[in-house]
């Protein structure tokens, strides 16, 4: 069994505390039923999407190294449950780790700004971690299945990785950038059965959303009929960006595509707690655009 003692800096970032409220609140519930203790960062910002090295690499630099300066002040790993945030911060870390040995001057000068604000140097002591990570490698999955109390039996899902999570760093942990199978291996774990189809590790389209919309959502419709095809009951990312253009824009890319879909996609932590138990009202489920009633009814609830 794993221990009750696993402790994480918790990251939420932007879109869990705004429009995908409900992965903040499954995540909680999630982590509580497990015994694992998060504290969370409440002084850190955004990581900026990507965006901020557009612009200035050093700026993306500077204001991730702070965030992880906060969880080293902690002496504890830094967890989110976003695969954008995921790769942008745990970039940031494999950038600076590696600059700590070959160009120190700029670390001295991403502190140097970090120490104007009153903020921890960066030390490159923690390290990045996506929830599904700590689920797969410092929980376990053995243990995990020894936490299911409702078997999430003939429920076939298919993953959504997206691009971040798989790609957005040099090296990941426990998975292939290519052909990941962490959140397959969690399905089963669960009793669930998943479903492989070929835009599972593609980009949804929300990246390019706020000035190619309609291609956006063409990219969106296309994942989400392969799923439909493969048998899928649901769709679970890891990453509240790809909820976003899956879900809550799903009416707009039926229009898009000119195709009803009606395919619910969960976050992570809401599959995983629905097998350890947890009321679908804990976890937010009424709140998703695409209605997860049938796929609720389906297991029983």
């Amino acid at each position: 069994m794993a221990s009750s003692t696993l402790k994480y800096a918790y990251f939420p970032g932007c879109v869990a505390q705004g429009a995908c409220r409900e992965l903040y609140i499954s995540t909680s519930v999630l982590t509580q039923a497990l015994g694992i203790e998060l504290i969370e960062l409440k002084k850190a910002s955004c990581c900026g999407s990507g965006t901020f090295k557009e612009d200035s690499q050093l700026l993306e630099d500077t204001v991730n190294a702070r965030n992880i300066a906060l969880a080293e002040e902690l002496n504890l790993p830094l967890l989110t449950h976003c695969s954008t945030c995921q790769g942008v911060i745990g970039h940031v870390d494999e950038r600076l780790k590696e600059f700590q040995e070959t160009d120190p001057g700029y670390i001295d000068e991403v502190n140097g700004f970090l120490k104007k604000e009153g903020c921890s140097p960066y030390k490159g002591s923690s390290e990045v971690k996506h929830l599904l990570w700590a689920l797969v490698g410092d929980y376990g999955l053995e243990a995990l299945q020894e936490r299911v109390t409702r078997k999430l039996s003939g429920l076939k899902c298919a993953a959504f990785y997206g691009c971040y999570l798989l790609r957005g760093q040099t090296t990941i942990p426990f998975d292939d950038p290519f052909n990941p199978e962490s959140m397959e291996n969690l399905f089963r774990a669960v009793g669930a059965t998943p479903v492989y189809y070929r835009g599972r590790t593609q980009c949804c389209g929300w990246p390019i959303s706020s000035y190619a919309t309609k291609q956006a959502f063409k990219m969106a419709g296309t994942h989400i009929q392969e799923a439909m095809e493969a048998g899928a009951d649901c769709m679970v990312t890891p990453c509240p960006l790809c909820h976003l253009n899956l879900d809550s824009r799903q009416p707009e890319v039926e229009s898009a595509i000119g195709q009803k879909l009606g395919l619910p996609v969960l976050h992570l932590p809401q599959l995983v707690a629905l097998a350890l138990g947890i009321s679908p009202k804990q976890l937010g489920l009424s709140k998703h655009i695409v209605s997860t009633q049938p796929l609720l009814e389906k297991l029983g609830f």
